[in-house]
């Protein structure tokens, strides 16, 4: 029976790792949904939530839930749940806890913990790295609403989870922290237990494809 995983964490916690890693793992049996891919149209007012940025413009406040497009996450979840083939459905994001559509479908709850200064940094590097941009505008943005923002939205949903996975770990470490919940999900039939093709292996990580 296919069931839904939700992981969230804070930003730059590791959840998109951890939920890629387990996508990979097992491609042909894991359905990936990433809710940044979410976010309510940035050229629409009258949708999400705004706020005004450390640079004085008008922007989709990307750290409140009321961005997301809940309607649509819940469509895309229920066609995963459809799809041939799939086992687990693994819904990655800051509100992945928080947003009312992903909870009630999800049979298990995983919370990336990472220390507020480490995701900062990782943050403020990724934005230099894909986006040049300037790192003063990332800490003014922190500082006016994103430190807000994870204290009144994502922080909390930490005690809803029925796993906490330290968000330094390695990925192996992560993958092998979740594994005690969904890897009977993830377990083939006995008939298919052997031909299986297509897998990577992290190593060190059991092969729950296999």
């Amino acid at each position: 029976m296919t069931g839904v995983m939700a992981v969230s964490g804070g930003t730059a916690s590791g959840k998109s790792t951890l939920a890629e890693a387990l996508s990979l793992q097992c491609p042909e049996s894991v359905a990936l949904i990433h809710l940044d891919d979410y976010y309510v149209p940035a050229h629409d007012p009258l949708r999400g939530v705004w706020t005004v940025s450390a640079d004085g413009h008008a922007v989709l406040d990307w750290n409140h839930p009321g961005s997301i497009d809940e309607t649509a996450v819940a469509h895309a979840i229920d066609a995963a749940l459809l799809r041939p083939g799939v086992l687990l459905v693994v819904v990655e994001g800051l509100f992945a806890l928080s947003l009312p559509s992903v909870v009630r479908r999800a049979a298990w709850r995983v919370y990336v913990d990472t220390p507020d200064d480490i995701r900062l940094a990782r943050k403020i590097l990724r934005k230099i790295e894909m986006q040049r941009q300037d790192p003063r505008l990332s800490l003014r943005n922190y500082l006016q609403t994103g430190r807000d923002r994870h204290a009144a939205h994502v922080a909390p949903s930490r005690a809803a989870a029925d796993l906490v996975v330290d968000g330094t770990a390695s990925e192996a470490e992560m993958l092998t922290a979740v594994m005690p919940l969904i890897g009977q999900t993830l377990a083939p039939a006995p008939s298919r237990a052997r031909g299986v093709r297509g897998v990577t292996r992290t190593p060190g990580v059991p092969v729950f494809a296999l």
